[in-house]
């Protein structure tokens, strides 16, 4: 009987070894990072067949980022959370006490819960959703944590949207239209296709972590004249110059970050689309590749695209403020008028005023949130528009490739140096603030 005792007492060690090793087992294969970088990617690409601007794109990945971060936070002690820190969000649901969870598949649930909220095209992001839930049943989590957890996402999720709809984006679908004024220094519709103004009221949506939309309000453009002996006149002749002479290595640059998410194509009578990542999301896949090539955590890199999409949503508020304060001319319009009738850029001009440039202050923001995560002389190689014709390019640091980012402005004929330089000092300077006031890791003692 002793004996009996005995054999079943180790046969029991056994079957709990057994269990133990099985958990282990789900726990860590649930745990791959991959699940979040193809879910973001999952994300970007309902962005880009819906054709969202830039500045609505940033807001996407903003708030499926914040979800998918502080569904994350209990499986990580030393993550911290955003509530108290970005402007009105309050705590969160908490998962229930001595319950069984698996915090990467709550963390996938809420990014893709709020991204299917804030885009048009449901079907195919469920299509992805019904793959990625699969692929999380069969790393062999328990039918009850599962449950559990996408229940917890969920919750987490709708916190979030709720929170969402009080930044008076809704209301802002109904504000008036930019009304074109006769100021010959001011921002006109540009061809082919002469779109309204984007996103001209974008100032009234509530930032993250910045104060308000002018807090860190950029120099002021060089004052507007026609006058060949004009500072403002020599800086469009630049344009125009560098536009006539570019080597083959400035218009790869600038193909490379031209991330117009529709950019209108004419081929004689007929006029046909083309879709493109935003300068976002260009961002967005580089965090995606500095995650993978550091080899990160399912949390650090959780950490790194929420902290990527807080700076690039509140560069794009303060960014569009200055954008229709100082409403300045396009290089292509004041050119074509006041320069050369025939000149056309290399890049198709985006429908927005020219000062400052979106694409140089977003880049100095994100650069600035990725290298406070992997350093100042993080070195990667950037293949985000392969799947666009483009072949890969390298950089020996994320303020290298903001650089590049900025300079391709000119080099595409879309923006006047001042607008490149001056929008990648703001950049930097909001990336700076929101690094050092939105904390996502506690400090050590």
């Amino acid at each position: 009987m002793k004996a009996l005792r005995v054999v079943l007492f180790l046969f029991a060690m056994l079957a709990v070894h057994a269990c133990g090793e099985q958990n282990t087992e789900y726990v860590q294969k649930a745990a791959n990072p991959a699940f979040l970088h193809r879910s973001f990617a999952a994300v970007t690409d309902r962005i880009v067949h819906d054709i969202f601007s830039p500045p609505v794109a940033s807001r996407i990945y903003a708030y499926s980022s914040i979800a998918a971060f502080e569904a994350l936070i209990p499986s990580d002690s030393t993550l911290v959370s955003l509530a108290g820190q970005l402007n009105g969000l309050s705590p969160g649901p908490k998962p229930e006490v001595g319950k069984t969870y698996c915090f990467p598949l709550a963390s996938v649930k809420a990014l893709l819960k709020v991204g299917r909220a804030l885009i048009f095209s449901e079907s195919e992001l469920d299509t992805y959703h019904d793959q990625i839930m699969t692929e999380f049943r069969a790393t062999g989590i328990p039918e009850d944590v599962f449950d559990r957890s996408v229940a917890f996402g969920e919750s987490v999720a709708d916190h979030i949207l709720k929170w969402a709809d009080q930044d008076t984006y809704k209301q802002s679908r109904s504000f008036p239209k930019y009304s074109i004024s006769s100021d010959p220094s001011t921002w006109k519709p540009t061809p082919p296709a002469y779109m309204d103004a984007v996103e001209p009221h974008w100032n009234k949506i509530r930032t993250l972590a910045i104060d308000s939309a002018g807090q860190f309000k950029p120099a002021p453009p060089l004052p507007f004249s026609t006058s060949p002996s004009s500072d403002f006149f020599k800086e469009a002749k630049e344009v125009h110059v560098v536009g006539r002479e570019l080597s083959d290595e400035q218009r790869t640059i600038a193909a490379f970050w031209d991330c117009n998410p529709f950019v209108m194509n004419v081929r004689g009578h007929v006029m046909f689309a083309t879709k493109k990542i935003s300068p976002g999301g260009h961002w967005m896949n580089i965090t995606r590749v500095a995650c993978e090539q550091s080899k990160a955590d399912m949390a650090t890199s959780a950490e790194a695209y929420v902290r990527v999409a807080i700076s690039l949503f509140d560069a794009f508020i303060s960014c569009w403020d200055e954008k229709y304060r100082s409403r300045l001319i396009r290089p292509e319009t004041y050119i074509n008028q006041y320069i050369d009738k025939d000149w056309i850029p290399l890049l198709q001009t985006p429908p927005f005023p020219e000062y400052s440039s979106g694409h140089s202050t977003i880049s100095g923001s994100a650069s600035v949130a990725l290298a406070g995560l992997f350093g100042e002389k993080f070195a990667f190689t950037d293949s985000t528009e392969v799947q666009y014709g483009m072949t890969v390019r390298s950089f020996s640091s994320f303020a290298h490739a903001a650089e590049e980012a900025s300079i391709s402005r000119l080099y595409g004929g879309i923006h006047y140096r001042r607008a490149t330089e001056q929008g990648l000092i703001s950049g930097r300077t909001i990336g700076e603030f929101i690094r050092n006031r939105v904390q996502t890791r506690k400090r050590p003692a």
